[in-house]
């Protein structure tokens, strides 16, 4: 696949998997639920690749156990809860601001250096999120939305971080194939030693909608969605990659508006416009032109 689907279908399945967790809300334990969405991804992601002959020992582990922390397990702890106290749209907008994480934590930990745009990018962005929670926060203070975005910018923060184990997993000849379903298994693994050292319970919810929205989120949500973000990471990095990020809050705050009874307020439309626009800013330096390229694979 050329890379303009890739990114495509990236922004497709991303847009539509935060309106399937709240899907997974309430039934049982979050914990249960993220353990749930990884155990089956990761189960027939290694099962496939097995069955294919494509499944691989990667070549070094600490960034595939790393990634698996920060992509397949913490991260989304924080964005299940933070869809508990607030629209799952609006959390997808906080972790649009990955693109501008991507960069800083380039910077730290590979030496890339941080352009003009990059700072300018931020403060728009950060601009946008303010008008768009600015009654939660300022006017009439709601806690439970103020906690969800705590929640929401911890799991950003932590996918970003994985982003850049995805690039050393890279540079150290592991595909992002390997990675991913080594990563999803670990992760679900990690899940299940938290739930049984907390001491809760194990049930799986029979519902067609929990059912449903389980199958979504671990075949095509993380195993479809990852493989292909990651692989956009590879091919183009990780600040650009993440520019799908701009567009699928768009996407998912219209199944919010449909599903959560989520109300565009004049200033919640302004700040979304802010908050892409700073991350238009970001990639304003021919991003299209490296969609375009032909991949190399």
């Amino acid at each position: 696949m050329t890379t303009l689907p890739l990114f495509a279908l990236t922004v497709l399945i991303w847009g539509t998997t935060w309106i399937a967790i709240t899907f997974q809300i309430g039934p049982v334990d979050i914990f249960v639920s993220v353990f749930y969405r990884f155990a089956l991804a990761g189960a027939l992601f290694l099962a496939g690749l097995a069955l294919l002959g494509r499944l691989r020992w990667p070549a070094t582990w600490r960034f595939v156990l790393a990634q698996a922390f920060c992509l397949f397990s913490l991260n989304f702890l924080c964005f299940y809860q933070a869809t508990t106290l607030m629209p799952s749209g609006l959390v997808s907008v906080i972790f649009s601001l990955a693109t501008i994480l991507n960069a800083l934590n380039a910077r730290w930990i590979f030496g890339d250096a941080i352009r003009a745009r990059v700072v300018l990018a931020g403060v728009v962005g950060a601009g946008g999120l303010v008008l768009m929670f600015w009654e939660d926060i300022a006017i009439s203070p709601d806690w439970s939305v103020i906690q969800g975005i705590g929640w929401a910018g911890i799991g950003t923060m932590l996918f970003s971080l994985g982003n850049m184990m995805s690039r050393k997993n890279t540079a150290h000849g592991v595909t992002p194939i390997t990675a991913n379903a080594w990563g999803m298994g670990i992760g679900a693994s990690v899940l299940l030693a938290v739930i049984l050292w907390r001491g809760v319970e194990i049930t799986l919810p029979l519902t067609p909608s929990y059912l449903g929205a389980l199958f979504y989120l671990s075949v095509i949500g993380s195993i479809a969605g990852f493989t292909a973000y990651l692989s956009l990471v590879a091919r183009i990095g990780s600040d650009r990659a993440a520019y799908a990020t701009v567009l699928f809050p768009v996407i998912a705050l219209m199944l919010s508006s449909l599903f959560e009874g989520f109300v565009w307020q004049p200033a919640a439309l302004v700040g979304l416009a802010l908050t892409m626009l700073g991350n238009v800013i970001m990639f304003s330096d021919g991003l299209m032109t490296k969609l375009r390229r032909p991949s190399r694979a």
